[in-house]
């Protein structure tokens, strides 16, 4: 990997990462283009992954900051009840991590007709938010395990995490202003706890990636997720997701067309 190869890709990821259009399969689909190893840049994707959940808590710190203080108060009270549902939400995806993992990781071998699919799951969600507008409420426990499921699901690389929590948050009437930030807060801790867990047992091989490649990767991944970040909080307002939409489709068919060799 280079250093543009290293740009380019900590720019896909810092604005998939919040935008509703999957992280993880652009970055599938950028290794392919690139004709990258799929397994190849251990240390490249924990760091772009760093860089985005480091500019999500600079975004996020004053929210972050209040749930901590309220939730060591040890008493029930509104940030200790918003902490409660973030673990909440956490369970799918930790039962979908222990269980589920050696299937997941199947899926991220470079198969672009799967990957594909995936991206038009990921419209279809952002498209049943147009039809399902059901009247909007305050982000309950069991509305937390419900994006939790949604966030489970989307362990596939084409599908969306943002996409898929904010999407269904939407659709089970979670007020649009809350949604956003309770997605982009949920995902903190089971991304930290999965870039450990793959520091602990992966292999450390740079295979060749210099350290101001990697630092060029974060710095872009942190700078563009940080924008993305406060753009999508902003845009999941007013409630439009269907270009997003129609990007997933466009580039579930491109995907799709690379796997038959059409392109």
């Amino acid at each position: 990997m280079n250093w543009f190869e290293a740009m380019v890709l900590g720019l896909i990821q810092g604005l998939t990462e919040f935008l509703p259009v999957s992280s993880s399969g652009h970055l599938e689909l950028g290794k392919y283009l690139f004709g990258m190893d799929h397994e190849a840049n251990f240390y490249f994707s924990i760091a772009v992954h760093g860089a985005t959940v480091l500019s999500t808590i600079v975004v996020l710190w004053k929210e972050i900051a209040g749930l901590f203080k309220g939730f060591f108060k040890i008493r029930l009270n509104e940030e200790t009840s918003y902490v409660l549902k973030i673990f909440v939400s956490m369970i799918p995806v930790g039962i979908a991590g222990f269980f589920l993992k050696d299937i997941a990781e199947n899926f991220f071998t470079g198969n672009m007709i799967s990957l594909g699919i995936e991206f038009m799951i990921t419209a279809f969600l952002l498209f049943l938010t147009l039809v399902i507008k059901p009247k909007e409420r305050p982000i309950g426990f069991i509305d937390s395990f419900i994006v939790g499921i949604a966030q489970a699901i989307a362990i596939l690389p084409g599908i969306s995490r943002s996409g898929a929590t904010i999407a269904t948050g939407m659709m089970i009437g979670n007020k649009k202003s809350d949604i956003a930030k309770f997605s982009f807060l949920m995902v903190l801790i089971p991304i930290v706890g999965a870039n450990l867990v793959e520091m602990k047992t992966g292999d450390f091989s740079t295979e060749g990636t210099s350290f101001l490649v990697i630092l060029t990767g974060f710095v872009v991944a942190f700078l563009s997720g940080y924008f993305a970040c406060k753009w999508m909080i902003n845009l999941v307002k007013k409630g439009n997701l269907v270009w997003f939409a129609v990007y997933c489709v466009i580039v579930g068919i491109f995907s799709i067309l690379l796997g038959l060799h059409v392109i």
